[in-house]
């Protein structure tokens, strides 16, 4: 059974290239009207979201490093900054894939570090993207464990910009190596209710998605 409040698990999220600033508008819009968790977006949108926002219950959360994770992490933590600045509570950050696949942990885990300094400087949170559909089961659990060490307060499954999104058996193992330690966010190709319906089964905390209002449309209408 879900929650009744299931408005309040989702980060209505629009990250697309070719987003304008009414979309972002509309976006907000949209995401107080549904008392959302959140508004999450890319960093230029952040001071827009905040704004727009304001003096409602709806978060501002912002991408770091999107949708790669491959920029130095100078860069990531220079964005978190500003993000966090301009009124940013919660930044979603995508690790090296590169750097984990090759093994270079201790790269891995500085650059979450320095992000997770950063936003925890402005009583920001972090969620770890680790991009699930381009891990193996072992680095999904080493990803997980890397985040953990370096003081993030989530893990996330995917950018949705990569091969494949959020899968439930995914989720269930990210919880399973964190166990209460860390939250889980699902995000990545959820559409329906359905699917949120396994990945909260599975251990979801948070789903991220920009299908929010049409999934809670069929919640309430079933």
């Amino acid at each position: 059974m879900i929650d009744k409040k299931l408005n309040k698990y989702f980060d209505h999220t629009l990250l697309k290239p070719e987003a304008t600033p009414d979309q972002i508008d509309a976006l907000c819009k949209e995401a107080i009207s549904a008392d959302f968790y959140s508004v999450c977006v890319n960093s230029c949108y952040v001071p827009q979201v905040s704004k727009a926002l304001s003096g409602s219950s709806v978060k501002t959360c912002s991408v770091i490093g999107f949708p790669l994770g491959a920029c130095s992490t100078e860069v990531k933590a220079f964005e978190t900054k500003y993000a966090c600045s301009n009124g940013a509570s919660e930044v979603d950050m995508v690790i090296n894939v590169g750097m984990l696949k090759s093994k270079n942990y201790e790269y891995v885990k500085n650059d979450i570090s320095e992000v997770v300094k950063t936003a925890h400087s402005f009583d920001a949170l972090v969620k770890v993207i680790i991009e699930t559909c381009l891990l193996s089961d072992d680095e999904i659990v080493k990803a997980c464990e890397l985040s953990e060490a370096a003081g993030a307060d989530f893990v996330k499954t995917s950018t949705g910009f990569s091969t494949g999104g959020a899968k439930a058996s995914d989720v269930r193992l990210m919880k399973e190596t964190v166990g209460d330690r860390l939250k889980v966010k699902a995000s990545g190709g959820i559409r329906d209710l359905k699917t949120v319906e396994a990945m909260l089964e599975a251990g979801a905390d948070r789903i991220g998605a920009s299908a929010g209002v049409k999934i809670i449309d069929e919640f309430e209408g079933r």
